[in-house]
């Protein structure tokens, strides 16, 4: 079977990888992992002055565009897909010299994007830690009764980044009053009431809510109490 034609392309060399059996038309080796079509005949690729270079296979975008910018010479290696009808590319052949710069070169982007993210990291657990200080220090003012490590500990609980929870959200990045007792409410309920295990022994949610809504209320109550009580 005659080999396909070659593919339109506007990448300059192209290299095929052969699906059947195939012996180079100069010094007649095979079978050929890889050939370019010369006049229509397979030749291997030294017999077509490319034996030197290297196969980099298909993936890494940053690596074979900078590989192919390195290379003085390069090529593209195709392969049919006979389910789809068309060739695909495989990779690229590049001087072993180029490879090895662009590879520093990726290494070099990779470090510097590695110590982005170490300074991004930080920045966002410093932002972090001064906005729970901040949650918890609303707390404390619209409960001052409430422990400092337990203010803490609900403002920490509430406002951990990527949790969804009501200190994530823009009410509570803001601070509001509503989000700030919701917070506080919610931990009230599962820490201080038998809400948790009510819900264990099967009562549903909005009856189990108002079975402990009276100890959410005496909770609170009892928190802000404190200020008049300090006030007097």
């Amino acid at each position: 079977m005659a080999l396909l034609a070659t593919p339109e392309t506007s990448s300059g060399l192209l290299v095929f990888q052969p699906l059947r059996r195939k012996q180079c038309a100069g010094c007649r080796r095979g079978p050929l992992p890889m050939l370019v079509l010369e006049g229509g005949v397979p030749r291997c690729l030294d017999c077509a002055d490319l034996g030197h270079l290297v196969f980099l296979p298909r993936g890494d975008t940053a690596l074979t565009r900078r590989t192919r910018e390195e290379s003085a010479l390069s090529a593209v290696v195709v392969r049919f897909n006979r389910r789809k009808a068309r060739y695909e590319r495989q990779g690229v052949l590049v001087e072993e010299a180029a490879l090895a710069r662009a590879e520093e070169r990726c290494l070099a982007d990779a470090e510097a994007r590695r110590r982005r993210r170490v300074r991004d990291a930080r920045r966002r657990a410093a932002e972090d830690v001064r906005f729970t200080d901040a949650f918890a220090a609303e707390i404390r003012r619209l409960f001052p009764g409430c422990p400092a490590g337990r203010a803490r500990a609900v403002a920490a609980h509430a406002s951990a980044r990527g949790s969804g929870r009501v200190g994530r959200s823009a009410a509570g990045r803001a601070l509001s009053e509503a989000a700030v007792v919701s917070a506080v409410v919610a931990s009230v309920r599962h820490l201080d009431t038998p809400y948790d295990q009510l819900l264990m022994d099967g009562v549903p949610r909005h009856e189990a809510r108002r079975r402990i809504a009276a100890d959410v209320q005496s909770a609170l109550v009892a928190w802000r109490q404190e200020e008049r009580g300090s006030a007097g």
